[in-house]
């Protein structure tokens, strides 16, 4: 009779706590999975163009929520994936200068208590992996970030070679990042290997966006970043289906994203739209009554909230030094956006940009350095014709300005009825109020966060630049540092 009475107290305990099995446990916790999509911007059938059928993309937005209005926090890689992979602006952990942190001697780490995102998930007991390349600007032991077996030999590293899949189980509960090549696919020495497994887009049913001339392969290019997004649509099919013959895939909450924009000039590196809208999708086939499915959102959307949304879905904390939002929680939408572009490769530069529902504020801080400074593009066939033309004189005044000597310190654009961003309003004294209210905004938050744009850069990161680019450093910044004589150890030979 007591080991009966035992028995129930011990069932009435049970009862109260709710206690399962662990494995039991391991399978309600859901799995987090980013499917993680380099340069490219949302051309895709679910986004409205509908001469580009991307069905299985679709079917993402079908199961879940598509975002229309969200924005990378910086339009270029490795800036974009360190704020991204913090949950945190890149401009507030001094990581925001492209390609930093490769040496020993301009070795960046992050603060103290700082962690990423696939750290807290490891620390949580969930597996974690990164299938491709990590590209962030900040030194890190990529086994506190990472179960996978993979050795990180280099800072750009496509690292998880063979089949992710067969890594996963429905006994441990997984974060994982899956990258694809997307926009890059575009590019003319990829593409040849990839445009059979589709139709081509027909070329002449593409739109041209007005800031670029309409010529052969300006066209040729920009058709091929649709193509790009429908070889992608054929690449997410296949990781979908290996999620569901694994058993997964109802208990997989799936991020579909981009780092940047298109590859273009006026795109990539640069704050208009272009370069800084991204698709973001976020799915799960299983039943959950907070994700409506097949809805749009339109709200204000930042790239760092992808981490703190993940671990939201997760149940796990989120730490109070990150700055991005949870998507689903209403009371934390945003008013505005900020996007920021420091050091491309060897080209410095510091442009800051507001976007509201609205309105575009874009401020830049070296108004005497054009937008076309050398760069890693320059020899490349579309932007040899666009530039030819202007030296001939062919471009109208729209497309002339982005090859000027300068640029405006300040510009304004009124979305709703400028999409394209073409018509700077900022001396328009109609739009004064509206301006004065974007500039506060920009200064209030480079005061509140930091803003680590506004001091200079580690002379040693600047020698690097200089000592791997040579004469397309051209900036007055690297005469300083042209004799300095450094390690120029690889960041592979530092010991943690």
């Amino acid at each position: 009779m007591k080991g009966k009475r035992i028995y129930l107290f011990i069932a009435l305990v049970v009862g109260l706590l709710g206690w399962r099995p662990a494995s039991e446990k391991q399978k309600e916790q859901p799995n987090i999975l980013w499917i993680y999509i380099e340069d490219l911007n949302p051309v895709f059938s679910c986004y409205g163009v509908e001469n580009n059928p991307t069905p299985f993309i679709d079917q993402l937005a079908d199961q879940g929520v598509l975002f229309s209005n969200a924005y990378t926090p910086s339009p270029v890689c490795s800036a974009a994936r360190s704020a991204i992979i913090t949950s945190t602006m890149a401009t507030s952990l001094g990581t925001h200068n492209h390609h930093s942190s490769r040496t020993v001697e301009d070795a960046i780490f992050l603060p103290e208590g700082v962690k990423t995102v696939p750290e807290l998930f490891k620390e949580a007991g969930y597996y974690t992996f990164n299938h491709g390349k990590d590209d962030y600007n900040f030194i890190y032991d990529r086994k506190k970030l990472y179960s996978d077996p993979i050795k990180l030999d280099y800072w750009y590293t496509f690292a998880g070679k063979g089949n992710w899949i067969d890594s996963l189980s429905s006994d441990r509960p997984f974060f994982g990042q899956i990258q694809l090549a997307g926009g890059k696919l575009a590019l003319s020495q990829t593409y040849g290997n990839h445009v059979d497994k589709i139709t081509p887009i027909d070329r002449n049913a593409v739109e041209v966006p007005p800031y670029y001339p309409d010529i052969p392969w300006v066209r040729e290019d920009w058709a091929r970043h649709h193509d790009a997004a429908r070889l992608t649509d054929l690449e997410v099919a296949e990781i979908i289906e290996k999620l569901r013959k694994k058993g997964l895939l109802d208990n997989t909450y799936i991020f579909l994203f981009s780092d940047h924009g298109y590859k273009g000039i006026r795109h990539k590196q640069f704050l208009y739209d272009g370069g800084t809208k991204i698709p973001l999708i976020v799915s799960y086939f299983g039943d959950d009554t907070e994700l409506k499915k097949g809805k749009e959102r339109k709200d204000l959307v930042n790239g760092i909230d992808i981490g703190t949304s993940s671990l939201r879905f997760a149940g796990l904390p989120i730490p109070t030094y990150m700055e991005g939002k949870d998507l689903f929680d209403r009371k934390n939408q945003r008013d505005y956006v900020i996007t920021t572009r420091d050091r491309c490769d060897f080209s410095i530069d510091r442009i800051r940009a507001v976007r509201t529902e609205k309105y575009k504020y874009i401020r830049n801080f070296m108004p005497h350095r054009s937008y076309t400074q050398p760069s890693y593009r320059d020899k490349r066939k579309e932007f040899t014709q666009i530039k030819k033309a202007f030296e001939e004189g062919k471009l109208n005044e729209v497309q002339a300005k982005y090859w000027l000597p300068t640029k405006p310190e300040e510009e304004f654009y009124d979305l709703e009825n400028d999409p394209h961003e073409i018509h700077n309003l900022a001396t328009d004294e109609s739009f004064q109020k509206e301006l004065e209210k974007h500039r506060l905004i920009l200064e209030n938050w480079i005061e509140e966060t930091d803003d680590k744009g506004q001091y200079p850069e580690n002379p040693y990161a600047l020698k690097f630049i200089y000592d791997r680019w040579g004469k397309r450093c051209v900036n007055e910044e690297y005469e300083a540092i042209k004799k300095i004589k450094v390690w120029n150890t690889p960041k592979k030979n530092l010991k943690f």
